[in-house]
């Protein structure tokens, strides 16, 4: 049982923040301000004013940021970007959502570029910031923070390995992690990355790249067949290769043409897979049943031995078996793509097919889009691997020069991320407005579109705000484990992505009755005792409270109500301990904690 809920109640505090409007729910600060705060009136009466049927919002304020990086292209591109809504905005008589204060921002900013809420500390350095420099300031501080590079390397993790199996968690996820961490940390040219997933070779101990491809392999080809049609059927891999860096489901032409896609026949998905025929596994069948951290060590190879001709045999919806050779994906709109030189074996048949991934139209179209879809909430394509016939690009201008652009310059992902986040749009409110609040209007990103945190975002949040003490890195890494078990059992998918589960019965029991969330709330070491130890009176304490776990003070209605209904002294006081800790417990439960606007 939790034990403040004998004093006071913590599901009477939960009340409480419903009364009180401190949970999330339509209200956000409007422009920027030196001191944020100052927005709170404003915000109270654009909010009644929304209402009215007479209501003709007028717009963002003028966002003052100049941008610091030397570098011309994030003028240039975060311009584009700018103008190209503006002009969208116009023509559709959208009028865009005000933009977030500092506060708003730095949480958002913190949360999509390094997984993770702004610490306090982190926080105070950033209102030092001259208040036109302060954002450009905390992007690049956010993209040289060493939690940059693992906060990408979980998220491509996941992506290439899912969630589920023997790879989706535990030692061969762990390997890849660490792997991509390096080249986030080296900031490596993306389609580089790339080239060397698609050529990896060796021990999954030594090079965690080669279980992108062990993940996938697929079922084993029968004994009988194997000289000519290879060791595996490789129908997992090439649905994921496809998918990951084309945004193209490809999966859906195995069996017969692609329902929303008119180019892609049966010979798209076959023809790819044919590429892949020659790789093989070492080290013996997946073991069960046994623990992540003890399974065997895995080689990839590829064997010139089998598959000699590049063939693969596939049934046509007539019955009839057909035999297909490595071709490559169609360019949009094409009938055919490259087929590859029957003389190519071995490891040069995926270095052909590396290079032919690159060089596909939607190589770079994939990869901008998924990262607009992170940080905007939805892609110009949505879902975001899915372009299809029946699924067009709004803004396909922008899409495409954006493309361009990010190839450019060198495929530079650090680049796209500046770009993206100085935009206007980046930093507008979720808050609707009437020209803006239908669903059909998120395809015009004139308002943010609220995130649910992964669960990675969920546990190094918690971590942060709550100052708990995890102990040496492995004590951590052990934890978050647990943690992610249990989070990832409820809420994610066997494809590596996450549910909306805010609000949910099963999120609400979760995060009340967690034993670690209540013993880091409780620690003589968290961030509650931090606080009242400093002897400030209680709406100090409140306030860093409110920053510890949201990255902004509370409101002054907040206050007033927290003050009126729960007794707190100034002073060290168990009994006024237990009250702090029921509220920082309601707000990290508070639907504003636990989603990213």
């Amino acid at each position: 049982m939790l034990h403040a809920s004998l004093r006071f109640g913590r599901a009477g505090v939960a009340w409480l923040l419903l009364v009180g409007g401190l949970v999330l729910a339509g209200g956000s600060y409007l422009a920027q301000a030196d001191e944020p705060q100052a927005a709170d009136k404003s915000k109270d009466k654009t909010a009644k004013e929304a209402k009215s049927p007479a209501f003709k919002p007028t717009g963002p304020m003028t966002l003052k940021m100049k941008i610091v990086s030397q570098d011309p292209d994030v003028l240039e591109m975060s311009k584009l970007i700018n103008d190209k809504l503006r002009e969208s905005w116009q023509a559709n008589n959208i009028v865009p959502s005000h933009y977030v204060d500092d506060y708003e921002f730095i949480r958002r900013a913190s949360l999509d570029i390094i997984g993770r809420i702004a610490k306090p500390s982190e926080v105070a350095t950033y209102l030092k910031d001259p208040p036109e420099t302060r954002r450009s300031l905390l992007i690049e501080r956010l993209l040289k923070h060493e939690d940059y590079p693992r906060h990408w390397a979980n998220l491509w993790a996941n992506w290439l390995l899912t969630r589920s199996g023997d790879f989706g968690r535990g030692k061969y996820h762990d390997q890849m992690t660490v792997w991509l961490e390096d080249q986030f940390a080296q900031n490596k040219p993306y389609h580089e990355m790339v080239t060397r997933l698609l050529t990896a070779t060796g021990s999954n101990a030594d090079n965690g790249a080669v279980n992108f491809f062990l993940a996938h392999l697929g079922e084993p080809v029968p004994a009988s067949k194997r000289s000519e049609e290879g060791h595996f059927e490789m129908v997992p891999l090439t649905s994921r290769i496809t998918r990951v860096f084309l945004a193209t489901q490809v999966q859906c032409a195995q069996c017969h043409p692609h329902p929303f896609f008119g180019s892609l026949k049966q010979e798209a998905f076959w023809g790819v897979n044919a590429f892949l025929r020659q790789v093989t596994r070492k080290g013996g069948a997946m073991p069960r049943n046994q623990q992540m951290g003890a399974r065997p060590d895995l080689t990839l190879v590829d064997d010139p031995s089998v598959n000699v001709d590049a063939n693969v045999f596939f049934e046509m919806r007539n019955g009839k078996i057909r035999m297909w050779q490595a071709e490559f994906m169609p360019q949009p709109g094409k009938e055919r793509g490259t087929r590859m030189e029957a003389s190519k074996s071995g490891l040069a048949r995926r270095e052909e097919l590396a290079r032919l991934l690159i060089e596909h139209e939607m190589f770079t179209k994939a990869i901008v889009n998924r990262m607009w879809g992170l940080f905007f909430g939805r892609g110009f394509v949505n879902p975001v691997d899915d372009f299809n016939d029946n699924n067009q690009p709004a803004h396909p201008e922008l899409l495409a020069e954006l493309s361009d652009r990010f190839k450019h310059y060198n495929y530079d992902l650090k680049k796209l991320i500046r770009w993206i986040t100085h935009s206007n749009a980046y930093h507008l409110s979720y808050v609707a407005n009437p020209t803006n609040d239908k669903q059909e209007h998120e395809t015009q990103f004139s308002r943010m579109i609220m995130k649910s945190l992964s669960p990675e975002q969920l546990f190094e949040s918690l971590v942060t705000a709550t100052g708990m003490n995890t102990g040496t890195p492995a004590d951590k890494k052990r934890l978050r484990d647990e943690w992610l078990g249990q989070l990832i059992t409820n809420f994610g998918d066997d494809e590596g992505n996450e549910v909306n589960f805010n609000g949910t019965i099963v999120q609400a029991l979760l995060m009340m009755n967690g034993k670690n969330i209540n013993d880091a709330i409780s620690s003589d070491k968290g961030m509650v005792v931090q606080a009242m130890s400093k002897g400030k009176l209680p709406p100090a304490i409140i306030r860093e409270l409110y920053i510890a776990a949201l990255n902004r003070p509370p409101r002054q209605k907040e206050l007033a109500n927290i003050l009126a209904k729960i007794p707190l002294r100034a002073g060290f006081r168990d009994s006024d301990r237990a009250r702090y800790e029921d509220l920082f417990w309601a707000l990290l439960n508070s639907n504003e904690f636990l989603l990213n606007h």
